[in-house]
């Protein structure tokens, strides 16, 4: 069984603030470091570390706090923060609440996935039950870790609440025990379900008895995909209305989203990707109702799509947006070994889970997700081995403005730009592109091309006027000793013909802003006040035997003036000069 291990270092702001993910560190020992310096530097309140240990074969976390440290001890209560995850029970019902079932969900998962069980199942089929007890030790563990976590919220010893617990759940599993044995559990055919949901609904038990029976009609199901599609089939026997219908689709949608919400079985159901990104892809897909590729319309994931398209079934729909918003947390990349394809990924992902409605998934949840997954890409190690295969510089620094384009986070954004600032304002670049073989008009595109793309990188402003200036600065040096605006001059064409070449030199983002692109203006402006220019302009634009349009010639030229960035009342006023 394979096991990743990372630490998740948390701090509070305020004497009663919550705590905060500030990063995830690889090694203890920097993630101890790092808590220690934010209370050091008086940044944080309170710090503590979370050892998060990542079982890759069931997609489940086991969290532990090793570090914790703060300059007031607050009075907030255990049970307010994170821990514990269960609420106290103190009676059989209890076990069977929506909270109750979520824990056991998370305690006993290694367990309900080898055989093959959702909690539903296990907590109403006495057969699942003897074979848990027979297991001892995973019985007996799951009840420890639930009183360790509650202890922490009262002062009752440890040994007493698990004495507690013990008394309840052997109160439960002889309750189920007993029921079985009495037959007070009916067997429940396909097609009967809806007549039986209707007796259900009337009796006080009833979604305990419903339960039960569906557990039942699940039991010989050898798969999850199976076990999945037998559930989805109940869905056709839902009544129109009434209390049987809430009823029924409650005890659907719990066991679909329990099954859903296991890993073993989403990778059963999703079937060989090439790697975690695929697999999100189509969960995204499945979240927002769309069918997943190569799939039949009685496939278990696109029968769920359909139903999500409707906006039905929202526990499951919920618990597929958490193991989204889970995978997008963690350390696993979404494509190994390829940041290119990496980034991709993450940017069609994000787009999908935009379009999320907000009830099941938050926009601040959903941007706080994807700026984590983009600390990682702009990590010191992953952007020096994407940048070192490239060779030349203006190539390194096209590949930092892509990453830029597709990460968020303004400290993000932060590290990209100390990438890019050595670059830029290094002479290795100034030297590629002065003594480069390639035609002078190409290198001022490609400058221009890096330039636009710096101007609308969502860098610091002194940062990016400071790259923009350096490559200005570059290119016209570049124009210089090419002399290309010199020799449009120079030539013996016209001024209609001069003009024209330039602008469209302009429009094209040749040139970069800065002095190179005002140096290339004022030559157009300089050729609209030439003698005859407007007329002879007018002619070529409307050549033909129709006699010119004034009013045409005009707009035309007004347009081409202000995509070169020539503003109309500057043009307007140099030809009538």
């Amino acid at each position: 069984m394979a096991h990743e291990v990372h630490y998740e270092v948390f701090r509070r702001y305020g004497s009663k603030g919550g705590w905060t993910l500030h990063d995830i560190i690889a090694g203890r020992e920097a993630a101890v470091r790092m808590a220690e310096q934010l209370m050091a530097e008086e940044k944080a309140t309170g710090v503590k570390v979370v050892k998060e240990t990542y079982n890759s074969d069931t997609g489940e976390c086991l969290s532990l706090k090793i570090f914790e440290d703060g300059h007031t001890r607050l009075k907030t209560k255990p049970a307010e923060e994170e821990v514990p995850h269960a609420l106290p029970c103190f009676k059989p019902d209890d076990l069977y609440s929506y909270h109750a079932r979520s824990t056991m969900a998370r305690l006993l998962h290694d367990y309900l996935a080898r055989q093959k069980l959702t909690v539903t199942e296990l907590i109403h089929r006495a057969d699942a039950l003897e074979k848990l007890e027979a297991t001892g030790t995973v019985y007996q563990h799951a009840v420890q870790k639930i009183a360790v976590a509650q202890a922490a919220s009262t002062s009752r010893p440890v040994q007493q609440i698990i004495k507690s617990l013990n008394e309840l759940a052997t109160q439960t599993i002889h309750r189920v025990y007993r029921d079985a044995r009495n037959g007070y559990f009916s067997k429940v055919r396909l097609g009967e379900f809806a007549g039986f949901a209707e007796k259900a609904a009337a009796a006080p038990d009833g979604a305990y008895r419903l339960n039960a029976s569906i557990a039942f009609y699940l039991a010989d199901a050898s798969s999850w995909s199976e076990k999945l599609g037998r559930v989805l089939l109940l869905l056709r026997e839902v009544p129109q209305a009434g209390a049987a219908r809430d009823l029924l689709i409650a005890s659907i949608d719990a066991l679909v989203a329990e099954i859903l919400g296991g890993a073993s079985a989403l990778h059963e159901l999703i079937g060989q990707s090439r790697c975690l990104g695929d697999s999100l892809m189509i969960l995204a897909g499945v979240f927002l109702g769309n069918a997943p590729p190569e799939s039949s319309a009685n496939a278990p994931l696109a029968v769920i799509a359909q139903h999500f398209a409707l906006d039905c079934l929202p526990e499951s729909r919920t618990v597929i947006a958490n193991r989204i918003m889970a995978e997008l947390r963690s350390v696993k990349r979404l494509c190994p070994g390829a940041l290119q394809d990496e980034m991709k990924i993450m940017r069609h992902i994000a787009n999908k889970m935009a379009a999320a409605p907000e009830k099941y998934l938050s926009r601040d949840n959903l941007i706080a997700a994807f700026t984590l997954r983009s600390r990682r890409i702009v990590s010191h190690e992953s952007v020096s081995e994407y940048l070192a295969q490239a060779a030349l510089p203006d190539e390194k620094l096209y590949r930092l403005l892509q990453i830029e384009e597709n990460v968020v986070g303004a400290e993000n954004k932060r590290q990209l730009a100390a990438f890019a600032l050595p670059i830029v304002t290094g002479v290795v670049l100034e030297n590629h592109f002065l003594s480069s073989k390639t035609p002078a008009l190409a290198r001022l595109r490609r400058l221009g091309e890096l330039q636009a793309r710096i101007r609308r990188a969502a860098f610091q402003e002194a940062e990016r006027q400071e790259m923009s200036a350096r490559l200005d600065k570059i290119a016209c040096e570049v124009e210089t000793r090419a002399r290309v605006l010199a020799t449009i001059e120079e030539r013996g064409s016209g001024p209609v013909d001069k003009a024209v070449t330039v602008l469209s030199l302009c429009s094209s983002a040749t040139f970069t802003e800065g002095r190179l692109s005002a140096k290339a203006r004022e030559i157009v402006l300089a050729q609209l006040g030439q003698p005859g220019f407007f007329s002879t302009y007018a002619l070529r634009i409307c050549a033909g035997p129709e006699k010119p349009d004034p009013e045409v010639a005009m707009c035309e030229l007004i347009r081409s003036l202000e995509t070169a960035g020539i503003p109309r009342e500057a043009g307007l006023k140099a030809i009538a000069a």
